[in-house]
């Protein structure tokens, strides 16, 4: 809502904020990568809003250096799988937010996007293409090559599955209640050939992102 003060909690080149500043809501972010801040702070020097944007480099799980109940609303948008552990995340924001802020988490979807553990597969009898989820339940972590095709030992970084029973525990235990929950499937679309049809139709029917919102609810 305009007049708000936002916080993403992980902004990268501060995408998101500066979309909120042209709804006239004044946003922080903060990135643990400060190579990221500097190339946001550059980048909202060309951004002309009344709205006012800062960027700070920090750890979304460690929040402290900013005032409590501060924030109406944060945001962390396609960060939190590469953040372990996420409880001192959802702590740190419950901290800073507002009584009933929002804090709304987007995210690869944990049921059918895990890294090495999940693929598209073809059943050529009954010419449907399926998703094949190998694990699922049991927390790991994942090395995820940077530039495919340029590999080297500095080139990869890490991503953390946990299924959504671990962020439903962290929200809760943090004085979070999860009030909403979206699933979106990949935009993606097949050209033309035998298996357009069962893979378009595949993936309108299994999502690829998860979206959840908490809201807190101590006092």
């Amino acid at each position: 809502m305009p007049g708000e003060r936002v916080i993403d909690v992980a902004c990268g080149q501060g995408v998101l904020c500066r979309l909120l500043n042209e709804r006239s809501i004044e946003t922080l972010g903060v990135d643990a990568a400060r190579d990221l801040i500097e190339l946001a702070k550059k980048r909202q020097l060309d951004f002309k809003t009344d709205a006012r944007a800062s960027f700070l480099v920090g750890d979304a799980r460690e929040l402290g250096f900013l005032d409590a109940r501060h924030y109406d609303a944060a945001a962390c948008v396609l960060a939190i799988q590469n953040i372990h552990p996420i409880q001192p995340v959802f702590d740190s924001v419950a901290r800073v937010l507002k009584p009933f802020g929002r804090f709304v988490i987007a995210m690869m979807h944990p049921c059918f996007r895990g890294a090495k553990e999940s693929h598209w597969g073809w059943d050529d009898a009954s010419k449907t293409q399926f998703r094949r989820v190998d694990r699922y339940l049991i927390p790991r972590k994942s090395p995820i090559v940077a530039h495919p095709g340029k590999k080297s030992e500095s080139d990869y970084t890490w991503t953390f599955h946990k299924p959504i029973e671990d962020y439903v525990k962290a929200a809760r235990n943090a004085g979070m209640m999860i009030d909403a929950i979206e699933e979106a499937p990949s935009h993606k679309t097949s050209g033309p050939g035998p298996r357009q049809a069962a893979e378009n139709q595949s993936r309108k029917e299994i999502p690829m992102f998860l979206t959840m919102r908490c809201v807190k609810v101590d006092r």
